[in-house]
């Protein structure tokens, strides 16, 4: 069973703990400088790093390392309350030479379409679009 604890700080400050990690959540009011994340990109940040782990992990067992790895996530908010995540958009980004693509397409896949949960979770409410993209160095 996943738990998390979540502390009050103050004002729209909170302290989140799975264990001993902490992430603090906030939403602060105009002018005030953020301490934390808030909770819908916390959502993204959640798509971006499941999508990742699979994504590393796969990799190294294929013998296709690459040379750095980064993910985008954009998507916008709907107009209406609730506001929720429409039209999101996973940019998976791998840089280096020699890249072996198909094994990358092959990881890639796995997360997308097997193994990452937070995208299935993402798929429930809104329409994903995987892009992938190789960068020379």
């Amino acid at each position: 069973m996943a738990k998390i604890k979540m502390n009050w700080k103050g004002e729209n400050l909170f302290e989140s703990n799975q264990g001993d990690n902490t992430i603090m959540i906030d939403a602060p009011a105009e002018g005030v400088e953020s301490i934390g994340v808030r909770p819908k990109a916390l959502m993204l940040s959640s798509l971006a790093g499941c999508g990742a782990l699979d994504i590393v992990s796969l990799l190294k067992k294929m013998r296709a390392e690459v040379d750095d790895f980064k993910v985008e996530v954009a998507a916008e908010l709907t107009d209406e309350h609730p506001k929720i995540y429409k039209d999101v958009v996973v940019t998976y980004q791998f840089f280096g030479s020699d890249f072996k693509k198909g094994k990358i397409q092959k990881a890639v896949d796995l997360s997308v379409e097997r193994y990452c949960g937070v995208m299935e979770m993402f798929r429930k409410f809104t329409d994903v679009t995987v892009n992938v993209e190789y960068i020379e160095q």
